[in-house]
């Protein structure tokens, strides 16, 4: 099968993590503070603005419960995102308001945030596509004129960048995950940034049960009583630790390397897909705009494409569409809302395989058993129906 995503470990990662082992310390400790300081200036900020945590989606909770959203606050993020952040938003008890992206970028622009703002509007979440920019320089400047908190979704978008200023950078919060099928992985594990020195300080707490002092052992040099609890505010326990955070290590020091074998095989795909009729291939991106390059995505006719992907599954190689529109899903309380730039893309788009271990082999083999099924499904379609 050629899949989807999967995972660039090999044998530095191993003896790192051989390494927690023979230190016998294998929960948050000092690899997880040097992880912290060298992904702080992967992304130029300071090491105590950044916390290791057991998941990107953990760094979206941290970031609307730090917040202190409340009953009646509204939360904008586009449809096309993954379901963590709307259940993050819905934990704390506030409202999910969906907004329409570009159909072609699947970023939202700045006006597609816009247009659905309103008084109660506390946040705006907004999600890198694919590790594509996209409208973030207008979105964080038109967010701080409004004085609206932003959080950047950065997940897939660790190597993004526009100008030189690393994504997740431009707004108050942002996260990473490092889960599995991410462009760095640790198993699990992500990172969240907090721009403000008093909120950062605060997340760090909430992140390990809101304790004021991270570690016993350590408050021991300080106190003669360091089994005692010191809990400004409740918090939960989603803080990393060293065997991943030895992994992520390994993982950034080898990010140029990853990132720029996703680029080949994103060419690679523009070239040997360049002429095939009704098929649409990811935008240029603009002048300043680098990307992680996570999704790799085509648009073709709705009527043919989920025929397409049972070709290519038939044929062992796994394709899907990130990510289904959350104003379509009831337990958001969406019902209604139109977005029909979000509706033209969930019909028309599909992922193909884009990860590091891929040959150029296996990039022809998927473009070969993608036209062939682009083909016979067109074929298969009326004229009436083509047209329409």
């Amino acid at each position: 099968m050629i899949n989807l995503f999967q995972p660039q470990v090999g044998d530095e990662e191993l003896d790192a993590v051989a390494g927690v082992f023979q230190d016998r310390w294998l929960g948050h400790g000092p690899r997880t503070k040097a992880f912290e300081a060298a992904f702080a200036a992967h992304l130029d900020v300071a090491p105590e603005h950044v916390v290791f945590i057991n998941s990107g989606t953990a760094g979206l909770f941290l970031a609307m419960e730090s917040l202190d959203l409340k009953s009646g606050d509204e939360v904008v993020l586009p449809s096309l995102s993954f379901l963590a952040a709307a259940n993050a938003v819905v934990s704390t008890g506030a409202r999910p308001v969906f907004c329409d992206a570009d159909r072609r970028t699947l970023n939202p622009t700045l006006e597609d945030i816009e247009r659905v703002l309103t008084e109660r509007t506390k946040a705006v979440v907004v999600l890198h596509y694919g590790g594509y920019p996209g409208d973030i320089v207008r979105i964080a400047a038109r967010c701080r004129e409004l004085g609206i908190t932003l959080v950047e979704d950065a997940a897939c978008s660790v190597a993004s960048s526009v100008d030189g200023q690393v994504l997740g950078t431009f707004g108050d919060l942002a996260m990473w995950s490092f889960d599995a099928m991410k462009v760095m992985v640790t198993g699990d594990g992500g990172m969240i940034y907090v721009k403000d020195a008093e909120q950062a300080a605060r997340v760090r707490r909430l992140a390990y049960h809101g304790l004021a002092q991270a570690s016993g052992f350590g408050y021991a040099k300080v106190s003669a009583r360091w089994w005692e609890l010191d809990i400004p505010e409740p918090g939960r326990r989603v803080i990393g630790n060293d065997l991943t955070a030895a992994i992520g290590s390994v993982q950034l020091r080898r990010l140029p390397e990853l990132v720029g074998r996703r680029k080949e095989i994103v060419a690679l795909y523009e070239r040997e897909l360049a002429d095939l009729p009704g098929l649409l291939t990811p935008p240029p991106l603009p002048e300043g705009h680098e990307s992680t390059h996570y999704f790799y995505w085509v648009q073709m006719d709705p009527r043919i494409r989920d025929e397409v992907a049972g070709d290519l599954y038939r044929a062992d190689i796994y394709t899907t569409f990130r990510y289904a529109p959350l104003h379509k899903v009831p337990a958001y309380g969406a019902a209604g809302a139109e977005l029909p730039a979000s509706d033209w893309a969930a019909d028309r788009t599909l992922c193909l395989p884009l990860h590091p271990g891929l040959s150029d082999a296996d990039v022809r083999t998927v473009v070969s058993v993608l036209r062939a099924a682009v083909a016979v499904r067109t074929a298969a379609v009326t004229p009436e129906a083509a047209a329409a």
